[in-house]
């Protein structure tokens, strides 16, 4: 990606996603891949008036979960803690030099990794919830990310370009264009008690009645585009097939198949991945309980790419998050586990919204 376009991607990123506003104190981390979109957002947090501090790292967790003990694992570096209590703002760039590092390690010890971060992760969301934290995640083009995407480095930026509206001659109105079109959506979900969604291999009901819809629209994640929400905990029944892999902490898992009854998995199935799908989903009692549904509504992002900062929004799907729920949304399931997983509904799809027909071949219906 050209500098122009890094600097143009930093202005956004600081100026409409994370609202940066003069003397606030805005901490960025990304890898030492990421460093020229590092940069850019350095410059731009500084041109808006605040103060920037940065933590680059390198890529280290395959030495820590081969050589190192359960102890050193389940340690949290007390720099991070900081970095969770200390910001006004937190703006986290990611692009691995290679995503498949953690494909051979054992899950039981990437089980241990997300129990051991688990308190941290809940300080990080009350801080978000109440206003204290404002986040932004969002990435740069590697040759590992594009290969991963099937996709050339160049068509790899082309396709980042594009699903973050850069291409636009003002991004910053088409997304805020974007925004009044998924809180039209969270409007009309909003009212609803009930949601049933059938296609190939799936026919899962949850409720949703009471629960706080939310539209993504470019604040938290960049690119963003979708609306989400926390089903009751004990609602989700029936069974549903993930049409694309499920991607985790570096692990894929293929043709996933959970069925739920009570609102809790009572069998998990996967045609490659089947131990590490069990070993996540039983971290811990959560796990085994939604904490999101969500609906992917950007149309620029139309290929699955194996990163799910795109892939969730990928226009035309749904998906389901096993484990903790965000608390904007009303949820209470809580878990070390936060696990997104995708199903296609572009084609043979309907959703009825309390027994009507509400959304139908990946398209809601007059809304």
């Amino acid at each position: 990606m050209s500098d122009s376009r890094l600097e143009r991607l930093a202005d956004v990123i600081v100026g409409y996603s994370a609202g940066v506003k003069p003397g606030e104190l805005v901490l960025v981390e990304g890898t030492i891949n990421v460093e020229p979109l590092l940069n850019e957002l350095y410059r731009a947090t500084l041109r808006a008036g605040a103060n920037p501090i940065t933590r680059v790292s390198l890529e280290v967790s395959e030495y820590l979960l081969t050589e190192g003990s359960d102890e050193q694992i389940e340690w949290v570096n007390p720099a991070r803690r900081e970095d969770v209590e200390q910001p006004d703002v937190r703006i986290v760039i990611e692009g691995a030099a290679n995503t498949k590092s953690l494909s051979a390690i054992d899950p039981t010890r990437q089980a241990l990794v997300e129990r051991s971060r688990a308190e941290l992760r809940d300080r990080y969301l009350e801080r978000a919830l109440s206003g204290e934290l404002r986040w932004v995640l969002s990435a740069y083009p590697t040759n590992a990310g594009a290969q991963d995407a099937e996709m050339s480095l160049a068509e790899y930026e082309e396709f980042i370009y594009g699903a973050a509206f850069l291409d636009d001659g003002d991004p910053v109105a088409r997304w805020r264009a974007f925004s009044e079109q998924l809180h039209r959506v969270v409007d009309f979900l909003s009212t609803k008690e009930e949601l049933r969604i059938v296609t190939e291999g799936t026919d899962l009901t949850v409720a949703v009645g009471g629960r706080t819809w939310i539209p993504a629209d470019g604040h938290e994640n960049f690119p963003d585009g979708e609306v989400f929400t926390a089903p009751h905990e004990t609602s989700a029944e029936g069974e549903i097939r993930f049409t694309y892999p499920a991607v985790f902490r570096g692990r894929q898992v293929d043709d996933v198949r959970l069925r739920f009854h009570e609102g809790e998995v009572v069998e998990a199935t996967a045609a490659r991945g089947q131990s590490f799908l069990e070993e996540m989903i039983g971290v811990d009692d959560g796990a085994r309980r939604l904490g999101e549904l969500a609906f992917g509504l950007n149309d620029a992002i139309s290929t699955f790419t194996r990163n799910i900062l795109f892939d969730e929004k990928l226009g035309g799907t749904m998906h389901l998050a096993l484990g903790t729920a965000y608390p904007e949304c009303g949820g209470t399931n809580r878990s070390a586990l936060h696990w997104d997983m995708i199903c296609d509904l572009r084609s043979g799809s309907e959703v009825y919204a309390d027994g009507e027909l509400v959304y139908r071949d990946g398209r809601f219906l007059d809304v």
